[in-house]
């Protein structure tokens, strides 16, 4: 098996034309939707999962090696989806920082959840060299500039020995499975969101989101930029044949 090139650079899609044409614009656009939709987010989220959204992240938290009294970083934490499961498993919501781009969706999180937050990209982290046993970012992958950089940043984040888990929406194989998924995110979410008096950006967001997961680079090239970017155990567990779950660690 020949020996893997170690990439220097990996977007995680190409620009989507209609929306941003460069890393900028896209972090403005990603920026202000989150914002927009940020008070609606959870009951759309809660459509997405059909009630299963927190049972699933804890159980993945652990498969990843979250265990309690554990420090972590949850990146891109939005609303706290993730971070409240993480909470729940570490037992002290002081060990958990959570950091968003978006203002809005920080201050959603911040209603329900007595943690550290942090107003930053995850391309640049503004925490301490090996302070961290723990990192998280659940289903934000897309939305990043750079693989690369970000997993470097994880990296450099954590403590030796220490774990990243990072959630994912992955397009399925095959065109059939590929169309249910697609009508439900951009025709039933959207629906139902306004039913259930969801902001109406919600609705847009979740169309952007099928848009993003359909051009978002393969499994295959997420663990190849994980172990670019120096971690090893680098392994992928998948749920329903949709729900990627990336885990690695950083060498001891």
């Amino acid at each position: 098996m020949p020996e893997e090139i170690i990439l220097e650079s990996l977007p995680p899609q190409p620009h989507l034309q209609q929306y941003y044409t460069n890393d900028e614009e896209k972090r403005r656009f990603v920026r202000g939707l989150f914002d927009r939709g940020a008070s609606g987010y959870d009951r759309a989220e809660g459509i997405m999962a059909l009630g299963t959204g927190r049972w699933y992240r804890r159980k993945a938290l652990e498969r990843a090696g979250l265990r309690q009294d554990m420090t972590v970083l949850d990146v891109a934490t939005g609303t706290g989806l993730v971070a409240r499961e993480a909470i729940k498993i570490i037992g002290d919501s002081h060990k958990l920082i959570g950091l968003d781009p978006s203002p809005g969706m920080l201050a959603e999180a911040k209603k329900s959840l007595n943690i550290q937050a942090m107003l930053a990209y995850a391309e640049s982290i503004p925490v301490d060299d090996s302070s961290v046993d723990f990192v998280s970012m659940g289903y934000a992958l897309r939305h990043l500039s750079d693989l690369i950089v970000v997993f470097r940043e994880f990296r450099r984040v954590l403590r030796p020995g220490g774990r990243v888990c990072i959630l994912e929406i992955t397009r399925p194989a095959g065109k059939f499975k590929q169309a249910l998924l697609k009508g439900y995110i951009k025709g039933v979410i959207p629906v139902l969101s306004r039913i259930t008096f969801c902001h109406k950006d919600v609705a847009v967001l979740w169309e952007y989101y099928w848009e993003t997961i359909q051009v978002c680079v393969p499994p295959d090239k997420v663990m190849h930029a994980l172990r670019s970017a120096g971690f090893e155990d680098v392994k992928r567990h998948v749920e329903l044949g949709i729900f990627s779950e990336y885990t690695a660690r950083k060498p001891a």
